[in-house]
């Protein structure tokens, strides 16, 4: 039962893992540019516009992340259907972009924090670990849901989940034909 939980654990892990560090390096670069333009905008031309600013720029960092998720973090699991997929990829940002932007608004409105690095921590940085958290939970699993098990880096994804159950399932099949004695193979299962 414990290695078995284990084996389970670390399938997990290996089916993850790729997909968290290139999401990460994504996430990075977009942070990168949806701080610069929120500085940018926020210092110059919408200043004492802040939320919009905020909504602005992480518009501008999702268009970025968009592409590079689809063409590389995700690109074993993209959509044949490009327009669904960006629908529901603008859907995902724009709740992402509630939250970063929701973030910006308590903190001048409820907080009365009004000077420029509270409004760039509040946004850029609690508003954008928040809306990341949620991105890569949604673009994973409603965005880019694509099983192609063609790519060999991913071909093997599957089986590391299922081991625990094909060894289930040979072991039902036998107890279910003690008269014979024979183990079938996980082929013939």
């Amino acid at each position: 039962m414990i290695t078995t939980l284990a084996d389970r654990i670390r399938g997990l892990a290996s089916l993850f893992w790729r997909e968290v560090a290139k999401f990460g390096a994504v996430g990075g670069v977009a942070f990168v540019i949806d701080s610069a333009v929120f500085i940018w905008l926020f210092s110059g031309p919408m200043h004492g516009s802040e939320v919009w600013a905020k909504a602005l720029a992480t518009i501008v960092a999702s268009v970025f992340s968009w592409v590079a998720n689809r063409f590389w973090t995700f690109r074993h699991r993209k959509q044949a259907n490009v327009v669904r997929e960006a629908v529901l990829f603008g859907v995902m940002n724009v709740i992402g972009l509630l939250i970063a932007s929701g973030c910006v608004w308590f903190a001048k409105y409820i907080l009365e924090l009004n000077d420029k690095p509270s409004l760039f921590i509040a946004g850029s940085v609690v508003g954008l670990i928040l809306g990341t958290i949620f991105r890569f939970f949604a673009y994973r699993f409603w965005v880019f849901n694509e099983e192609l098990d063609a790519e060999p880096a991913y071909s093997h994804d599957h089986e590391i989940l299922e081991v625990h159950h094909k060894h289930k399932t040979v072991a039902e099949a036998a107890s279910a034909n003690p008269a014979t004695g024979e183990v079938p193979s996980i082929k013939n299962v």
